[in-house]
């Protein structure tokens, strides 16, 4: 059956695509499983990972207790993988390993999202800092421990490659570009997608955000807006909110599919050795749309990410981390094993111990800690 998948990839993919057949293979020699290509495997052990349940309840941008409707950290990456998967569909690429990046690109975020990597890379400054892809990288190489032969799951090199590439307007793991794939640059942008459109959804349903407000001052729902009002009349607030966030997310993945299109075929792409010499991303939106998102960004910034209520969020978890992380350089009996092993037997510090084990907490767990050991936040 595997057989099956690696034909159907020699026959369909793009010759610049990634196969399943050609993987540089792990870091651990295994059998190959008799049903699934690397890359599908990759991705069921992702799934199946303890570090992928808990993004459930992780934060976004709202805390996951606030509200049962909300983006997590796992919906958000659940859309991301939805949206990598149609664009290497329609670009002819390795679907499965577009989908593998995506899945596992949040694994090593902290609680209370970027505010919590912050406050982790601030008390870790001495150490090397914080940065949540390639904690995603460290979770899958080392600190995930489910099989008796190695430690973390021992993914394909192609999806490792694919984490500590992964760029984004507020991702930069600023690292050494050793194998480039358009399946991680597809990650990429389809984070970048799903970012920004989910956010104004959570945004409309919080009440930050006001639909008209947008219309009025960001191109990209001016634009919108018409085209839906062209095919509907007498629409309700949510109604319209919707249709101009499902009609944005269509036009950015078409916009994506002709722009990559052309800029791999305007640099003469004809095989996956021929990427490696290019260091701009090829998996990109035209100029114009680049610059409709920067106006996007700049807005939500502005009138959302800075709102008070969001602000008071993120200062909540902020200090539930910086207190935990207090408590636990001086009481450290309340780490687990597994986490004192990083420390005795791999050579962290205990600096970095502490941070990697508070990184894995999700928003619920940070706040009961607290609760258990009478912490004040």
């Amino acid at each position: 059956m595997r057989d099956y998948f690696e034909n159907l990839e020699a026959q369909l993919l793009a010759s610049y695509a990634v196969k399943s057949i050609a993987s540089y293979g792990r870091s651990y020699d295994e059998p190959p499983s008799l049903t699934r290509t690397c890359f599908q495997r990759d991705r069921d052990r992702i799934v199946h990972s303890k570090s992928f349940r808990r993004l459930k309840d992780k934060t976004q941008v709202f805390i996951s207790s606030i509200s049962d409707h909300y983006r997590s950290r796992l919906t958000h990456t659940i859309e991301v993988s939805q949206l990598s998967r149609h664009l290497a569909r329609l670009l002819r690429l390795n679907e499965d390993l577009a989908e593998c990046i995506a899945f596992a690109h949040d694994l090593g975020h902290s609680p209370f999202g970027h505010s919590g990597e912050d406050k982790l890379n601030e008390l870790l400054k001495h150490s090397g800092g914080f940065e949540h892809n390639l904690h995603s990288l460290r979770l899958i190489e080392e600190i995930e421990q489910k099989y008796p032969y190695f430690s973390g799951l021992n993914l394909s090199y192609e999806v490792k490659e694919g984490l500590k590439k992964h760029e984004t307007p507020w991702d930069n793991p600023n690292q050494t570009h050793a194998f480039i794939t358009l399946e991680a640059q597809v990650a990429n942008l389809a984070d970048e997608i799903a970012y920004n459109n989910h956010d104004i959804d959570d945004g409309l349903s919080s009440g930050i955000l006001n639909i008209h407000e947008l219309i009025k001052h960001v191109s990209l729902f001016k634009k919108a807006n018409k085209a839906i009002s062209n095919d509907y009349s007498n629409l309700q607030y949510h109604e319209r909110a919707h249709l101009i966030n499902s009609y944005i997310i269509s036009q950015q993945v078409m916009n994506a599919y002709q722009a990559s299109s052309s800029q791999i075929e305007k640099s003469c792409i004809k095989s996956l050795n021929d990427l490696q010499g290019i260091s701009k991303p090829l998996i990109s939106f035209d100029a114009l749309l680049t610059k409709e998102n920067k106006q996007l960004r700049q807005y939500l910034y502005q009138h959302f990410y800075q709102n008070d209520s969001i602000v008071t969020l993120n200062n909540y978890g902020k200090d539930t981390i910086d207190i935990i992380f207090s408590f636990l350089l001086s009481k450290p009996e309340f780490i687990p094993a597994s986490f004192l092993n990083l420390h005795h037997h791999k050579g962290y510090s205990r600096e970095l111990m502490i941070g990697y084990f508070i990184a894995g907490m999700t928003d619920n767990y940070a706040s009961r800690f607290c609760q258990i050991h009478g912490l004040n936040t």
